[in-house]
C-alpha cells in the first residue's frame, strides 16, 4: 500500500461541550454531524488492496470482511476516509452486536458477517488520489468528501451535516431514538490533526437515582473503585414475590482520597449483606469461582486482565448518578456520582424515571431532509 496517508493514522478527536457551540472567535463557523454509536475506522485503498484502521491503530479488516468488495466496489482507486463501523438491528444502531463482530475465531467472524454485517458511516477525507488533504479546511474536505462518496448506496454511507443550530438541536433530539447519542460539532476552518481533541461533542447528559448494591476494589487493591448499581422493574418479581433488582452499571472516577473514604464508610454495610441480597445467587457463584482460581468476567477479549469480582452491600443505599443513555436496560457508559440520597429509599430507584427518547429509525439519520 502507497498512498499520500499510510497506516496507522490516529483519528482526530473531539472533547465534550455542554450545549450546542455557537460562532465565535475561537471556533469560527461549525458543521454539525450526527455522533455515530460504533467503531472509529479509517479505510485506507490502493487499488485492490483495503486496509480498516482502528482509534487504537488495529487492524478492524479481519473482523469486517464483508466491508472490503463494497469499499472497493464503491470508493475512489485510491483513497483515505474516516468514519465509523456500525451495526443496525430493526433500523436502530446495535452496540451490542457490533461488539460481538470482535471474536479470534475466523468461522464465527465470517458467520457473524452474514447474520449481523456491518456498514461504513464516511465522515471526513485525508487523502485522495496522491494528495493529503489533512492540512485543508474541514469545509473542502467535506466538499471532496461528498464528491467521493455522493453515488454511494449501503453498506456505504456519507453521514448528514448542517450547519444550520436549530436543525442540530433537533437532529439532537430525534436521532437519540435511532440509538445515537449526540452530536458532533466540527470547526469548518480547522485542519485534520491526528489524536488531538480539536473538534467539539454534544451528549445528552441526564441524571436518576439508583440502589447501590456492592462495590468493586480498585485495580491498585487500594479503595473503592466503582459502585455497583440496581434499579428495581415492578414489571417482574423474585422468588419471593418482590420487585426485582436489576444490575444496570456502576459509578467510578473517584479520586485516591475519596476511594480510600469509600471503604470506611461502606465497609459496615458489607456485614450480614448477603443474607437478603437480591444478588446473592451471583456473590456465591463469584466465591465458588474464586475458589477454583477463575473469576467470571477474567480474562478475555473484552475485559483483559480486569477483576469483576465484587462485595455486597446491604440494600440501604441509594446515590444520584449522572449517565448519558441506556442500552438494553443499563447505563450505555460508567456513570458519575452525583450526591448521596439519604432521603429516598431503595424502594424508589425503579426504571419508570429513566429519561427514554422517542424511538425513531436509522434511516431518518441517514437521510434526514427525507
Amino acid at each position: 500500500m502507497d498512498l499520500p496517508v499510510n497506516p496507522p493514522v490516529k483519528p482526530m478527536l473531539a472533547k465534550a461541550v455542554h450545549g450546542l457551540p455557537e460562532r465565535d472567535e475561537k471556533y469560527g463557523d461549525i458543521m454539525f454531524e450526527p455522533k455515530w454509536d460504533g467503531f472509529r475506522c479509517i479505510v485506507f485503498r490502493d487499488g485492490d488492496e483495503v486496509e480498516l484502521g482502528s482509534r487504537n491503530e488495529r487492524p478492524l479488516t479481519r473482523y469486517f470482511p464483508e466491508m472490503v468488495e463494497p469499499i472497493k466496489a464503491m470508493l475512489p482507486e485510491r483513497c483515505v476516509v474516516d468514519g465509523e463501523l456500525i451495526v443496525a438491528t430493526g433500523n436502530k444502531l446495535d452496540f451490542d452486536a457490533l461488539q460481538q463482530r470482535i471474536h479470534p475465531a475466523e468461522s464465527r467472524v465470517n458467520m457473524l458477517a452474514e447474520k449481523t454485517p456491518a456498514a461504513f458511516i464516511g465522515f471526513d477525507l485525508l487523502a485522495i488520489d496522491n494528495e493529503d488533504l489533512r492540512e485543508l479546511p474541514f469545509s473542502q474536505r467535506r466538499a471532496r468528501l461528498e464528491e467521493a462518496m455522493g453515488e454511494v448506496q449501503a453498506p456505504l454511507h456519507l453521514t448528514p451535516t448542517t450547519t444550520n443550530r436549530e436543525t442540530a438541536a433537533r437532529w439532537f433530539e430525534v436521532f437519540e431514538g435511532a440509538g445515537l447519542d449526540g452530536l458532533i460539532a466540527k470547526p469548518v476552518d480547522d485542519p485534520y490533526v491526528e489524536n488531538k481533541r480539536t473538534q467539539l461533542k454534544v451528549k445528552h447528559v441526564r441524571s436518576a437515582d439508583a440502589v447501590v448494591a456492592g462495590f468493586r476494589w480498585h485495580k491498585d487493591g487500594e479503595g473503592v473503585g466503582s459502585l455497583l448499581l440496581g434499579l428495581y422493574n415492578t414489571d417482574n418479581t423474585d422468588e419471593n414475590g418482590r420487585p426485582a433488582l436489576h444490575h444496570v452499571g456502576v459509578a467510578a472516577s473517584f479520586t485516591k482520597k475519596r476511594r480510600s473514604e469509600l471503604v470506611d464508610e461502606l465497609q459496615p454495610f458489607t456485614e450480614n449483606a448477603l443474607e437478603a441480597h437480591p444478588w446473592r445467587e451471583w456473590a456465591e457463584h463469584d466465591a465458588h469461582m474464586a475458589a477454583e482460581g477463575r473469576m467470571p468476567g477474567a480474562p478475555n477479549r473484552w475485559s483483559g486482565k480486569k477483576d469483576h469480582s465484587w462485595v455486597p452491600l446491604r440494600i440501604e443505599h441509594v446515590v444520584e448518578v449522572k449517565y448519558g443513555s441506556t442500552l438494553n436496560g443499563r447505563f450505555r457508559e460508567v456513570t458519575k456520582v452525583l450526591r448521596w440520597r439519604p432521603d429516598k429509599t431503595p424502594a424508589e430507584c425503579t426504571f419508570e424515571q429513566l429519561d427514554e427518547p422517542v424511538p425513531v429509525g436509522l434511516d431518518v439519520v441517514l437521510d434526514p431532509e427525507s
